[in-house]
């Protein structure tokens, strides 16, 4: 149901040595729509993903997803419960072919004596072509991921988590480095997705996607929640385009 909170971050922090990375920060995901976190580098906001992924574990906080706890599980129960998550450095397969990636990010029902059996197998087929034919793959199939143009393996990861069947998508910078053609191809596939009841949360840095893509913004700094809400509230506040090109310190 669009609006519902399908994740729940309260009160994270996270410290490296003397580094407050993530500083007491709370906010929700809503299903249905796409959420910006923005802020400028150094932010947080990978280690923020990370923390909510299962790849790091705060140091105090709560996470939970559908209303249930999953503070402490590893990034790989994580993701089975439906939260897909792309990397700033991808993590393909690289001598793996594109339809091996994809297939991967089917494993948890890949076999025949799992639950559901042969019509679970072709469930599992039909999303691996959808994200193959979403993100114009199909042709390139058999092609290693190390032979793949750098827009084709963005797209690549993309593919995964689509077929990965995740309710929740959250992408770090996945439109960095595109092409103008590959961008507008990219923002077309998660509008479609989007549509089709996917909920994303996309960290970027091209305020060009934020203001066309995403229906809400969470603003980071210095790993501080500074502000949340409507991409026009927050894009024309004076304050924090200054915190975002470094005019001048919060």
């Amino acid at each position: 149901m669009t609006g519902e909170i399908l994740f729940q971050a309260d009160n994270i922090s996270k410290t490296f040595g003397g580094l407050k990375a993530v500083d007491n920060v709370s906010f929700a995901l809503r299903a249905g729509i796409i959420t910006a976190l923005v802020g400028p580098n150094g932010a947080g906001k990978t280690t923020l993903f990370n923390a909510m992924t299962g790849h790091l574990v705060p140091d105090r906080g709560a996470v939970t997803f559908l209303g249930e706890s999953i503070l402490g599980l590893p990034h790989w129960k994580v993701a089975r419960l439906g939260i897909g998550r792309t990397f700033q450095d991808l993590k393909l397969f690289s001598h793996m072919t594109v339809l091996e990636n994809v297939t991967t990010a089917t494993e948890s029902g890949s076999w025949l004596w799992q639950t559901g059996g042969r019509a679970a197998q072709v469930e599992r087929s039909a999303r691996i072509e959808r994200a193959l034919d979403a993100t114009q793959l199909q042709r390139r199939r058999d092609t290693r991921a190390v032979d793949l143009s750098y827009a084709e393996r963005k797209f690549l990861s993309i593919a995964r988590i689509m077929a990965s069947g995740a309710r929740l998508w959250l992408l770090d910078e996945p439109a960095s480095g595109l092409d103008r053609s590959s961008y507008d191809r990219f923002l077309t596939v998660l509008r479609n997705e989007v549509r089709a009841g996917v909920t994303i949360c996309i960290i970027e840095h091209n305020l060009d996607i934020v203001q066309s893509i995403s229906d809400r913004i969470a603003f980071l700094d210095q790993g501080r929640l500074l502000a949340e809400g409507e991409p026009k509230t927050i894009l024309s506040d004076p304050a924090l385009a200054a915190i975002y090109f470094g005019e001048r310190a919060p």
